[in-house]
């Protein structure tokens, strides 16, 4: 078999891979699931570094596994790719009404109020259902704002937002003068919260700012130890002030 362009080539080829190689023939829903989680970060590691290259690698990883467990459903009769495909078609139709109806609207901001006004028609019992307990904390927070404000919960400018910020601020520090824990934990949670929501009406994405923050970070830590390694000294032989000088350098840098 050759690599060709077609999605009906890679379906029959991951057919043959669940028939004739004993890892994939071993493999279930189970087994690789985490693979998909990882195979997902590895793509918006390619797409957050702008390399394209990499990054098609990385969705063409995605796209296995779409296919790779469909194949397995199929080989139970649950379901295959075309009833994945159909199951897709039928959803992203029905949601965009503006486009294959009769519906009008004004812009994205109406766009996406019907979405989540279609998603309660389907039977949906909460604005919040579809966001996965498992997302990170830090993107499950800014999608449960914006699904709120989608029908209307929010503040009208950033303005109230940030008020509401130094509130939580001030609610944190009473917290720690009170040195109760559990209270501490909970009180630090809400500033993130009302932080990643004050990021919102500055279209910024909480996830992807401290993610890059955490690039820098380790970009500069690393750098103190390149530095001291040269002088052959560990980081427990250097002194906090040795050690700001080079994050200082690196950070000029």
């Amino acid at each position: 078999m050759k690599p060709s362009r077609k999605f009906e080539d890679l379906v029959e080829l991951v057919a043959i891979l669940r028939k004739e190689c004993p890892w994939d023939r071993k493999q279930t829903h189970e087994s690789i699931k985490d693979n998909l989680i990882e195979e997902a970060y590895e793509a918006i590691e390619a797409l957050d570094n702008k390399d394209f290259d990499e990054f098609k690698k990385e969705i063409g990883d995605l796209l296995l596994h779409v296919v790779f467990h469909s194949r397995m459903a199929s080989e139970s009769d649950t379901f295959d790719i075309g009833d994945v495909i159909y199951t897709l078609m039928e959803k992203l139709i029905r949601r965009h009404p503006h486009v294959f109806g009769d519906t009008v609207v004004d812009g994205e901001e109406q766009v996406s109020e019907n979405w989540e006004n279609i998603k309660l028609k389907e039977g949906k019992k909460s604005t919040l259902d579809g966001l996965p307990a498992q997302l990170p904390a830090l993107i499950r927070a800014q999608r449960m704002q914006e699904k709120a404000a989608n029908v209307g919960f929010d503040w009208p400018e950033w303005k109230l937002a940030w008020e509401k910020l130094d509130e939580e601020l001030q609610e944190f520090r009473q917290a720690l003068e009170n040195g109760d824990q559990e209270e501490l934990s909970d009180e630090f949670g809400d500033v993130l919260f009302s932080l990643v929501n004050v990021s919102r009406y500055f279209e910024l994405n909480a996830e992807d700012s401290l993610r890059k923050t955490n690039a820098k970070f380790e970009h500069r830590f690393r750098y103190i130890e390149e530095k001291l390694k040269d002088q052959n000294k560990a980081l427990k032989d250097a002194d906090l002030e040795e050690m700001d000088h080079y994050w200082n350098e690196a950070k000029a840098r």
